[in-house]
């Protein structure tokens, strides 16, 4: 990357402070561009979903990485829960969604409460002895009968079925020309094996899964430094665990580099270690020392986060970016950047200022993936809540085992919001509908580089500096003034 000119700042940046200016391009398409990361992550475009109680699950980990991310499960949730967990998304199909099934003797009430758990809003009535499709239903059936009406006598037995392995192109015009959004999929015996939307079956042919050696969806787990950080880590990557990060909010201290010298001794050589947070290079020379390959950069640029105003401790995050991953590199190894990502224009500046992945947590909690229920605000809003990793809420479910008057103390030190409302935006409901528009956004920005990949994205990025209205021009009106 280089700066405009070559006006380099005497001042730190955040990414409202940059825009990048458009250079002579060879690329004349954004199919051309490839989003795989090179940091031993697996990951086929550059997102990382934050671990973040209230975000990284299960529905989640499958969904992203179908699509090429990567899902790391907080390290709050206990060890039996994560290995279940990894296990079901490890079991999951590479191109059918995980359908919502209920049976025909169910409750209305009870598909009520499941069909938020998918953004397609449509639930699969399966035979409870064949499980074979004989039935759909979606919000519009079960909203206004009596919520103890079973499933039977409501549901749309009019069945449309893809039979697995299907071309997506094939799958498509079949949906399309049925007029139908959806529809279950199925083995030879008629089995169910998932769902295929109009939006999957396209999606399946831009979006590359990110997959391990097995052909299994990816996922990663996050311990803390604390108890027996190596021994947890040796477990979770003997059950499948593909990315193991070694997490606090302060990583360069002495109690972190022990644990990651530990983690790293326990776990097989190569194997992707990030460690974090820090914001400068000598906390990225020291955790890579310790044995991490990749470090995570940011403190404080999180929403959820209070850090800067409690503590005033933090950095910019476009300039702890780039001079951490300049570091890093130097050394042979990578930096994510986590936090301060609001719109696609920051994922393109964070991969120009050298990250190999950038971590997304409040964007994506309003969605309907999330690990939280469905909630309607005084004014029939979708939202569903979030909460920081440092916050009361957070330390009061982390500190469960220990007695009341430790939990006590430790509230007394929060750093984060307990409670933030992220509302689901109609216009794109679901991660995926996320992940598209910020993908989107990324390869047009490669291509105005010139660039095919994020190595030469890295390269060929000029980027310059911006007034707050520099910034406020740029932005769409959505109204006349």
């Amino acid at each position: 990357m280089k700066f405009l000119n070559g006006l380099e700042p005497n001042f730190d940046l955040t990414y409202d402070d940059v825009f990048m200016v458009p250079s002579r391009s060879g690329v004349g398409s954004r199919n051309a561009v490839d989003l795989s990361t090179d940091d031993a992550s697996g990951t086929t475009i550059p997102l990382v979903v934050a671990n973040m109680t209230a975000i990284a699950g299960k529905r989640m980990a499958e969904t992203v990485a179908r699509r090429g991310g990567l899902v790391i499960i907080p390290q709050d949730i206990p060890e039996d829960v994560v290995l279940a967990t990894v296990a079901e998304v490890k079991s999951r199909h590479l191109v059918y969604d995980t359908p919502v099934t209920v049976k025909p003797h169910h409750t209305c009430g009870y598909a009520l409460g499941l069909l938020p758990k998918r953004s397609h809003g449509a639930a699969v009535v399966v035979d409870p002895e064949t499980n074979v499709p004989v039935g759909l239903v979606d919000e519009s059936d079960v909203t206004d009968v009596d919520r103890f009406t079973q499933v039977r006598e409501v549901m749309s037995t009019k069945l449309l079925t893809i039979a697995e392995g299907t071309d997506p192109r094939e799958a498509f015009d079949t949906l399309k020309a049925e007029h139908r959004e959806l529809a279950p999929v199925v083995d030879a015996e008629g089995g169910l094996v998932g769902l295929l939307t109009r939006k999957s079956a396209v999606r399946s042919t831009i979006y590359r899964p990110a997959v391990d050696a097995s052909g299994s969806l990816r996922i990663g787990a996050a311990i803390g430094m604390n108890g027996d950080p190596a021994g947890r880590a040796a477990r979770l990557v003997a059950a499948g665990v593909d990315v193991i990060v070694v997490d606090t909010a302060h990583g360069h201290q002495d109690r972190m580099l022990d644990a990651v010298r530990a983690v790293r001794d326990a776990l097989p050589e190569g194997f992707p270690i990030v460690a974090g947070n820090v914001v400068a290079a000598p906390g990225v020379a020291d955790l890579v020392e310790a044995g991490a390959s990749i470090v995570k950069v940011g403190v404080g640029p999180g929403a959820m986060c209070t850090t800067r105003m409690q503590t005033g401790v933090g950095r910019p995050q476009f300039s702890a970016v780039l001079e951490c991953s300049a570091e890093a590199a130097r050394l042979g190894a990578h930096v994510w950047a986590d936090g301060g990502v609001r719109h696609p224009r920051d994922v393109a500046l964070a991969l120009a200022a050298g990250a190999s992945n950038v971590m997304i947590g409040s964007w994506f909690a309003g969605t309907y993936e999330s690990p939280g229920d469905l909630r309607y605000d005084a004014h029939g809003r979708a939202y569903k809540e979030s909460f920081g990793m440092a916050s009361k809420r957070a330390v009061r479910r982390r500190t469960e085992g220990e007695s009341d008057f430790d939990r006590a103390r430790k509230a007394l030190f929060e750093e984060g919001i307990s409670v933030a409302r992220m509302f689901i935006d109609p216009e794109r409901p679901g991660v995926e509908d996320l992940i598209d528009q910020i993908v989107s956004g990324v390869r047009s920005s490669f291509t105005y580089a010139g660039a095919r990949t994020i190595a030469e994205f890295r390269e060929r990025a000029i980027v310059g500096l911006q007034s707050a209205s520099g910034y406020r021009e740029g932005a769409p009106v959505p109204q006349s003034w």
